[in-house]
Protein backbone atom coordinates (compact mmCIF):
# COMPACT_ATOMS: atom_id res chain seq x y z
CA UNK A 1 0.00 0.00 0.00
CA UNK A 2 1.57 3.21 -0.89
CA UNK A 3 2.21 5.71 1.90
CA UNK A 4 0.06 8.43 1.10
CA UNK A 5 -3.19 6.20 1.04
CA UNK A 6 -2.08 4.25 4.25
CA UNK A 7 -1.89 7.82 5.96
CA UNK A 8 -5.19 8.86 4.35
CA UNK A 9 -7.10 5.57 6.14
CA UNK A 10 -5.32 6.20 9.33
CA UNK A 11 -6.27 10.03 9.62
CA UNK A 12 -9.65 8.53 8.95
CA UNK A 13 -10.02 6.86 11.41
CA UNK A 14 -8.46 9.39 14.04
CA UNK A 15 -10.97 11.44 12.83
CA UNK A 16 -13.96 9.21 13.75
CA UNK A 17 -12.48 7.69 16.69
CA UNK A 18 -11.95 11.80 18.30
CA UNK A 19 -15.46 12.53 16.89
CA UNK A 20 -17.33 9.26 18.21
CA UNK A 21 -15.51 8.27 21.06
CA UNK A 22 -18.53 8.26 23.36
CA UNK A 23 -20.72 6.78 21.37
CA UNK A 24 -18.64 4.16 19.97
CA UNK A 25 -17.77 3.49 23.93
CA UNK A 26 -22.10 3.35 24.72
CA UNK A 27 -22.01 0.38 22.32
CA UNK A 28 -19.35 -1.97 24.19
CA UNK A 29 -19.80 -1.90 27.64
CA UNK A 30 -20.83 -5.65 28.10
CA UNK A 31 -18.19 -8.26 27.93
CA UNK A 32 -18.86 -9.95 24.42
CA UNK A 33 -20.03 -13.78 24.48
CA UNK A 34 -16.65 -14.74 22.85
CA UNK A 35 -14.32 -13.48 26.27
CA UNK A 36 -15.63 -16.77 27.85
CA UNK A 37 -14.20 -18.87 25.23
CA UNK A 38 -10.21 -17.25 25.87
CA UNK A 39 -10.44 -17.75 29.95
CA UNK A 40 -9.20 -21.57 29.99
CA UNK A 41 -6.53 -20.44 27.24
CA UNK A 42 -4.93 -17.62 29.38
CA UNK A 43 -1.24 -17.97 29.58
CA UNK A 44 0.18 -19.57 33.23
CA UNK A 45 0.88 -17.40 35.04
CA UNK A 46 -1.05 -13.89 33.55
CA UNK A 47 -0.33 -11.07 35.66
CA UNK A 48 1.74 -8.63 33.37
CA UNK A 49 -0.95 -7.76 30.72
CA UNK A 50 -0.88 -5.47 27.67
CA UNK A 51 -4.01 -4.32 25.78
CA UNK A 52 -3.55 -2.54 22.63
CA UNK A 53 -6.19 -0.84 21.01
CA UNK A 54 -7.78 -0.94 24.64
CA UNK A 55 -11.03 1.26 23.82
CA UNK A 56 -13.16 2.28 26.51
CA UNK A 57 -11.44 -0.99 28.54
CA UNK A 58 -14.00 -3.62 27.85
CA UNK A 59 -11.71 -6.24 28.11
CA UNK A 60 -10.03 -5.92 30.71
CA UNK A 61 -12.81 -5.34 33.20
CA UNK A 62 -13.43 -8.33 32.51
CA UNK A 63 -10.36 -9.61 32.28
CA UNK A 64 -9.83 -7.87 36.38
CA UNK A 65 -13.54 -10.09 37.10
CA UNK A 66 -11.17 -13.33 36.38
CA UNK A 67 -7.67 -12.80 37.24
CA UNK A 68 -6.44 -11.14 40.71
CA UNK A 69 -3.55 -9.59 41.06
CA UNK A 70 -3.55 -8.45 37.18
CA UNK A 71 -0.76 -5.68 36.77
CA UNK A 72 -2.84 -3.89 33.38
CA UNK A 73 -1.48 -1.75 30.88
CA UNK A 74 -3.87 -0.19 28.49
CA UNK A 75 -2.86 1.36 25.18
CA UNK A 76 -5.15 3.38 22.90
CA UNK A 77 -4.46 6.61 20.40
CA UNK A 78 -7.93 8.51 21.46
CA UNK A 79 -7.81 10.29 24.55
CA UNK A 80 -11.15 10.24 25.42
CA UNK A 81 -11.60 6.41 25.30
CA UNK A 82 -8.31 6.01 27.47
CA UNK A 83 -10.20 8.25 30.43
CA UNK A 84 -13.23 6.29 30.07
CA UNK A 85 -10.90 2.94 30.46
CA UNK A 86 -9.72 4.25 33.35
CA UNK A 87 -13.12 4.47 34.89
CA UNK A 88 -13.66 0.97 34.53
CA UNK A 89 -10.05 -0.56 35.63
CA UNK A 90 -7.12 0.44 37.28
CA UNK A 91 -3.62 0.39 35.62
CA UNK A 92 -1.28 1.79 33.46
CA UNK A 93 -3.01 4.20 30.27
CA UNK A 94 -0.62 5.14 27.28
CA UNK A 95 -1.52 7.08 24.16
CA UNK A 96 0.07 5.95 21.79
CA UNK A 97 0.02 4.87 17.72
CA UNK A 98 -0.18 1.28 17.00
CA UNK A 99 0.60 2.10 13.68
CA UNK A 100 3.84 3.54 14.38
CA UNK A 101 6.80 1.32 14.38
CA UNK A 102 8.36 0.79 18.52
CA UNK A 103 4.75 1.61 19.83
CA UNK A 104 5.87 -0.93 22.63
CA UNK A 105 9.08 0.78 23.48
CA UNK A 106 10.08 0.98 26.69
CA UNK A 107 7.86 -1.27 28.46
CA UNK A 108 8.49 -4.94 29.00
CA UNK A 109 7.53 -8.37 28.56
CA UNK A 110 4.03 -9.29 29.26
CA UNK A 111 2.55 -12.67 29.93
CA UNK A 112 -0.16 -11.65 27.83
CA UNK A 113 -0.64 -9.33 24.79
CA UNK A 114 -4.11 -8.55 23.93
CA UNK A 115 -5.34 -6.93 20.80
CA UNK A 116 -9.13 -7.27 20.12
CA UNK A 117 -11.36 -5.31 17.24
CA UNK A 118 -8.03 -3.24 16.64
CA UNK A 119 -5.41 -5.06 14.10
CA UNK A 120 -9.04 -4.73 11.53
CA UNK A 121 -8.00 -0.76 11.37
CA UNK A 122 -4.11 -0.95 10.42
CA UNK A 123 -4.50 -0.35 7.03
CA UNK A 124 -1.53 -2.65 5.22
CA UNK A 125 -0.48 -6.07 5.02
CA UNK A 126 2.87 -5.16 5.96
CA UNK A 127 1.83 -2.89 8.66
CA UNK A 128 0.04 -5.61 10.27
CA UNK A 129 3.34 -7.44 10.10
CA UNK A 130 4.98 -5.04 12.14
CA UNK A 131 2.46 -4.54 14.41
CA UNK A 132 2.05 -7.93 15.60
CA UNK A 133 5.95 -8.61 15.16
CA UNK A 134 6.10 -6.15 17.69
CA UNK A 135 3.77 -8.06 19.98
CA UNK A 136 5.91 -10.97 19.70
CA UNK A 137 8.97 -9.05 20.52
CA UNK A 138 7.30 -7.85 24.16
CA UNK A 139 5.93 -11.36 25.35
CA UNK A 140 7.18 -13.37 27.55
CA UNK A 141 8.58 -16.71 26.62
CA UNK A 142 5.21 -18.73 27.90
CA UNK A 143 3.14 -15.96 27.07
CA UNK A 144 0.13 -15.54 24.74
CA UNK A 145 -0.99 -13.29 22.34
CA UNK A 146 -5.21 -12.93 22.27
CA UNK A 147 -6.26 -11.43 19.19
CA UNK A 148 -9.95 -10.77 17.55
CA UNK A 149 -11.69 -8.89 14.06
CA UNK A 150 -14.56 -8.11 12.85
CA UNK A 151 -16.11 -10.67 10.32
CA UNK A 152 -18.63 -8.37 8.84
CA UNK A 153 -18.09 -9.32 5.41
CA UNK A 154 -19.88 -12.99 6.48
CA UNK A 155 -23.03 -10.85 7.66
CA UNK A 156 -25.94 -9.75 5.22
CA UNK A 157 -27.24 -7.24 8.18
CA UNK A 158 -23.48 -5.65 8.73
CA UNK A 159 -22.38 -5.21 4.85
CA UNK A 160 -25.18 -3.14 4.30
CA UNK A 161 -22.62 -0.98 6.08
CA UNK A 162 -20.21 -0.99 3.61
CA UNK A 163 -19.59 2.71 1.46
CA UNK A 164 -17.96 3.12 -2.07
CA UNK A 165 -14.40 4.36 -1.50
CA UNK A 166 -15.30 7.32 -4.21
CA UNK A 167 -16.90 8.87 -1.05
CA UNK A 168 -13.26 10.06 0.66
CA UNK A 169 -12.14 10.31 -2.96
CA UNK A 170 -10.21 6.72 -3.39
CA UNK A 171 -10.94 4.12 -5.46
CA UNK A 172 -10.68 0.14 -5.24
CA UNK A 173 -7.01 0.37 -6.99
CA UNK A 174 -5.71 2.35 -3.95
CA UNK A 175 -6.95 -0.07 -1.72
CA UNK A 176 -5.24 -4.14 -0.67
CA UNK A 177 -8.03 -6.85 -1.02
CA UNK A 178 -10.40 -6.77 1.81
CA UNK A 179 -10.22 -3.15 2.67
CA UNK A 180 -13.70 -1.73 3.51
CA UNK A 181 -15.11 1.42 4.06
CA UNK A 182 -17.71 1.06 6.62
CA UNK A 183 -20.36 3.66 7.65
CA UNK A 184 -21.33 4.53 11.03
CA UNK A 185 -24.75 6.32 12.02
CA UNK A 186 -25.38 7.13 15.94
CA UNK A 187 -25.63 10.42 17.22
CA UNK A 188 -24.11 11.30 13.48
CA UNK A 189 -22.76 9.90 10.71
CA UNK A 190 -19.07 8.90 10.36
CA UNK A 191 -17.09 6.39 8.21
CA UNK A 192 -14.00 4.12 9.19
CA UNK A 193 -11.44 2.12 7.47
CA UNK A 194 -11.50 -1.31 8.46
CA UNK A 195 -10.16 -4.35 7.03
CA UNK A 196 -11.29 -8.39 6.88
CA UNK A 197 -8.57 -10.42 8.73
CA UNK A 198 -9.65 -13.58 8.26
CA UNK A 199 -8.09 -16.94 9.49
CA UNK A 200 -6.22 -17.08 6.48
CA UNK A 201 -4.18 -14.08 7.07
CA UNK A 202 -3.94 -14.98 10.48
CA UNK A 203 -1.96 -17.87 9.82
CA UNK A 204 0.46 -15.90 7.39
CA UNK A 205 0.85 -13.07 9.92
CA UNK A 206 1.56 -15.45 12.86
CA UNK A 207 4.32 -17.47 10.82
CA UNK A 208 5.89 -14.05 9.67
CA UNK A 209 5.70 -13.26 13.84
CA UNK A 210 7.35 -16.18 14.88
CA UNK A 211 4.08 -17.42 16.08
CA UNK A 212 2.03 -20.70 16.11
CA UNK A 213 -1.83 -20.55 16.16
CA UNK A 214 -3.39 -22.15 19.23
CA UNK A 215 -6.48 -22.21 18.17
CA UNK A 216 -9.32 -19.95 15.97
CA UNK A 217 -12.77 -19.88 17.01
CA UNK A 218 -16.25 -17.38 15.91
CA UNK A 219 -18.59 -15.55 18.05
CA UNK A 220 -20.68 -12.59 19.05
CA UNK A 221 -23.88 -10.47 17.74
CA UNK A 222 -27.12 -11.58 16.62
CA UNK A 223 -25.64 -14.13 14.29
CA UNK A 224 -22.96 -15.99 16.58
CA UNK A 225 -20.07 -15.51 14.23
CA UNK A 226 -19.11 -11.51 14.26
CA UNK A 227 -15.65 -11.46 15.82
CA UNK A 228 -13.15 -14.32 14.90
CA UNK A 229 -11.22 -14.79 17.97
CA UNK A 230 -7.29 -15.84 17.75
CA UNK A 231 -4.45 -17.11 20.56
CA UNK A 232 -1.11 -17.19 19.44
CA UNK A 233 1.90 -18.23 21.34
CA UNK A 234 5.82 -17.90 20.42
CA UNK A 235 6.92 -20.89 18.36
CA UNK A 236 9.76 -23.07 20.02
Amino acid sequence: MRSEIRKRLLALNREFYMQFADSFAATRQAPQPGFEGLLDLLPKPCREVVDVGCGNGRFGQFLAGHVSGLAYTGIDFTDRLLVLAAEKIDGTFLHRDISEPDFLAGLDEFDLVVCLATMQHVPGLASRTKLLQEMRAHLNADGRIFLSNWQFAYSDRQRRKILDWDRVGLAAKDLEPNDFLLSWQRDGRGMRYVHLVDEEEIVWLASEAGLNVVTQYRSDGKEGNLNLYSVLSPQG
